[in-house]
């Protein structure tokens, strides 16, 4: 009798020294945040200013906030609605995420439009495969790899990093770690300053070693974002003060 083997990467992944802990300690840090928080609590106003802080850390972190702000901004406003198909249809999913981000960026030919190259066709669509399949690891984990395969393919080859941030968002949002997405995740990987571009590059080395820096940078990324979350009680929102961008009512038009 034959004995069916369910291939899970990501779970061995999670599995990795250290890692374990490092996730466990990031839930700790939202739920203590979320904690006793019934829907009616959180408001519009909360997750609103939540998603334009992420966009301006996201932005800031870009190394270019004027040129990018605009399109972080306009994808703030559909990044909850867009979590709901990031495990179902990936590839829409993120089209519509890059048209987003890089309209008025780049040329109109080049948005939502994934680079003519075969080695980047098959990196996404076994992307695809590991948004679409089901595992027994932590979102956290899968949002960290996603996150990190985005950054380091470049599917679109503009934005790349910025999409990743978000889809690595997204994730969390439609897993249930941060559901009413009021985690400044992003304000974490802008806090790291120019350790997130060094872990990224070692996940794209291939080591092991690597791979578990960046899973374990990912979570305290996400812990810092729950400090920083606007449940938090704050007067004024500590993200934008670092990021220090305006948001004009213009940013919010979407193409």
């Amino acid at each position: 009798m034959q004995t069916l083997v369910v291939v899970d990467p990501v779970a061995d992944l999670a599995r990795l020294d250290g890692v374990p802990a490092a996730v466990a300690a990031a839930r700790d840090a939202i739920d203590a945040v979320l904690r006793n928080r019934g829907p009616t609590r959180i408001t519009a106003e909360q997750v609103t200013t939540a998603l334009l802080d992420g966009a301006r850390a996201s932005a800031e972190l870009s190394g270019e906030r004027a040129r990018w702000l605009p399109g972080t901004v306009r994808l703030s406003t559909e990044l909850v609605a867009l979590s709901s198909q990031i495990r179902v249809a990936p590839g829409q999913a993120m089209a519509r995420a890059h048209l987003l981000l890089a309209h008025g960026a780049v040329p109109q030919v080049s948005l939502g439009r994934l680079r003519s190259d075969d080695a980047v066709s098959e990196r996404m669509v076994a992307l695809g495969r590991l948004l679409t399949s089901p595992t027994r690891a932590s979102a956290v984990v899968l949002a960290a790899v996603v996150h990190a395969e985005l950054a380091t393919v470049a599917p679109f080859g503009t934005a790349d990093e910025l999409l990743a941030r978000a889809v690595e968002h997204m994730v969390l949002i439609e897993s249930g770690v941060d559901p009413r997405a009021v985690i400044v995740v992003e304000a974490g990987h802008l806090r790291s300053g120019r350790d997130y571009g060094r872990r990224l590059m070692a996940y794209r080395d291939g080591g092991v070693l690597g791979v578990r820096d960046w899973l374990v940078h990912c979570t305290r990324a996400l812990a810092y974002g729950a400090e920083v979350s606007p449940l938090q009680p704050r007067a004024e929102s500590n993200v934008a003060k670092q990021a220090g961008a305006e948001i004009t009512p213009d940013m919010t038009r979407r193409p």
